[in-house]
């Protein structure tokens, strides 16, 4: 049987080399693909508007990207005097290289939930903090620091696009192949996924053995009818390759 890899490029490519080096049959199909974010241009001002003691927040290793770029055209330096967070060690990780900084990350699992507990977001009443993300990212975030007190902005340093398919001709594709198992990393995409099916192959995609990686994808699966699903300890390829071993 066969393991369908959906995460975008390169991220996804990368995992299906990972599991076939296992002996592990697996195929790509990314669902989403991306470019530069409205708000973009606006970067440097965002930066320039932070004052000592606030925070920055990378959603994901392509926002970093995406800034880094932006701010390496404009000749803007990265500010000094604020606290660097991300979700993700891997995110966290290329944040470092860009700013040559530490960064603080979550402990245990890549999710929004577990940031919120770190240290520098327990007390954020009327700090700023600007949120590097991809169109519609990260919206509980940015709800529960306001709840707590914090002026929460939001930078689209990019945006995510479907990649348009032929559902039907996708179906047969994966069936020849023989997939069984899916990997899913965003609601998003698990939402795009069930639409890109036509109905009548419905019940073949719910009976998938499906691999999340986060309790409320978890929850959206179920609502949308997958019954076999499997949440990963993390969000990056080593957490989603342990848990693809385990199946």
């Amino acid at each position: 049987m066969t393991i369908l890899v959906t995460r975008p490029s390169p991220a996804g490519e990368e995992l299906v080399k990972q599991l076939i080096a296992q002996g592990i049959n697996a195929c790509h199909t990314p669902l989403i693909s991306f470019s530069p974010g409205d708000e973009l241009k606006n970067l440097p001002d965002y930066l320039n508007n932070l004052r000592q003691g606030d925070l920055l927040i990378a959603a994901s290793q392509h926002a970093v990207y995406y800034a880094r770029d932006k701010l390496l055209e404009e000749c803007h330096i990265w500010p000094d005097n604020i606290d660097y967070l991300a979700i993700g060690e891997k995110t966290a990780g290329e944040f470092e290289k860009v700013i040559n900084r530490p960064v603080a990350r979550p402990e245990g699992r890549e999710i929004s939930e577990q940031l919120l507990k770190s240290p520098q977001l327990q007390h954020v009443v009327g700090k700023r903090v600007l949120i590097l993300r991809g169109n519609g990212g990260r919206p509980f975030l940015a709800e529960q620091l306001k709840k707590r007190g914090a002026e929460v902005t939001f930078c689209e340093c990019y945006q995510r696009h479907p990649i348009p398919y032929d559902g039907e001709k996708l179906y047969h594709h994966w069936q020849q192949m023989n997939v069984n198992t899916l990997v899913i990393t965003s609601g998003e995409m698990l939402q795009q996924l069930y639409e890109l099916v036509p109905e009548r192959y419905r019940k073949w995609l719910l009976s998938c053995q499906l691999l999340v990686v986060s309790e409320r994808l978890a929850v959206l699966a179920n609502t949308l009818g997958w019954i076999h699903c499997q949440i990963a300890d993390n969000a990056d390829n080593d957490a989603l390759l342990r848990a693809l071993q385990q199946i």
